[in-house]
């Protein structure tokens, strides 16, 4: 007797078809193609809303690899634990700040114990020459202050009230790709778009000058789970 195969027909692959069917071909205007991304069927969870900036970089070149960090005008909707490494007089303000353990050397004594439990370290200038013997376990991690990152810094109590916040982190990958979230599904159209804005801006202000041609080729944003929608680059981005 044949044996009748049942077809399950998952939830998530009928919301992605129906959002592909009404999904815009073509980019659109920031402020359109955030209301577009808006009207996709949503989830049970608050979608992550990311952007992709296609760079016309040479990666290949170092003085054309960008990196740094963003403040988002309107934050991104999840808060990050962050430590810093200071010297004792900075220690409660960078509590108050919010960070969640502050401290020189008893910090890195942690941190070599296997004290993991942090999204961000920053770390004032000073205190780089004491920390250096961590890079072998946070340099692997993506953890290790940086100058270019903007984790290293005179301001610990600015910098750490900003990463709490949810201050962006970014850096292109191999492919001249910038990633990176720009809030919540749940955002609003108004501040989904400042944090746009903002972002391509941003990235536009730290073009290499040894770029040539078109710097900002294509920006994308999408949800976690909805398909992308294209957006027009904005003139003074897309100039050569």
């Amino acid at each position: 007797m044949a044996i009748k195969k049942k077809t399950v027909v998952l939830a998530g692959g009928k919301r992605h078809r129906a959002n592909l069917e009404v999904r815009p071909h073509d980019p659109l205007p920031m402020n359109e193609a955030v209301k577009a991304l808006k009207k996709f069927k949503g989830t049970k969870f608050d979608q992550t809303v990311d952007v992709v900036l296609y760079l016309g970089l040479d990666t290949k070149l170092a003085e054309q690899n960008i990196r740094g960090s963003i403040a988002l005008p309107k934050g991104i909707g999840k808060s990050k634990r962050v430590i810093a490494f200071c010297t004792a007089d900075v220690v409660k303000p960078a509590l108050e700040a919010g960070a969640i353990k502050a401290g020189g050397e008893d910090l890195v004594r942690e941190v070599e114990g296997g004290f993991f439990d942090f999204d961000v370290a920053v770390a004032s200038p000073d205190m780089m020459r004491v920390i250096a013997k961590l890079g072998r376990v946070l340099g692997p991690k993506g953890l290790m202050p940086s100058p270019k990152a903007g984790t290293v810094t005179q301001d610990i109590a600015t910098a750490v009230r900003e990463y709490a916040a949810g201050k962006v982190e970014y850096r292109n990958d191999k492919g001249g790709n910038v990633q990176a979230p720009i809030g919540k599904m749940s955002f609003s159209e108004g501040d989904l778009l400042a944090n746009l804005e903002h972002f391509v801006h941003a990235i536009q202000a730290v073009r290499p000058n040894t770029v040539k041609g078109t710097y900002i080729k294509k920006i994308a944003i999408s949800g976690s789970m909805t398909p992308s929608v294209l957006v027009e680059v904005p003139q003074v981005a897309a100039a050569v």
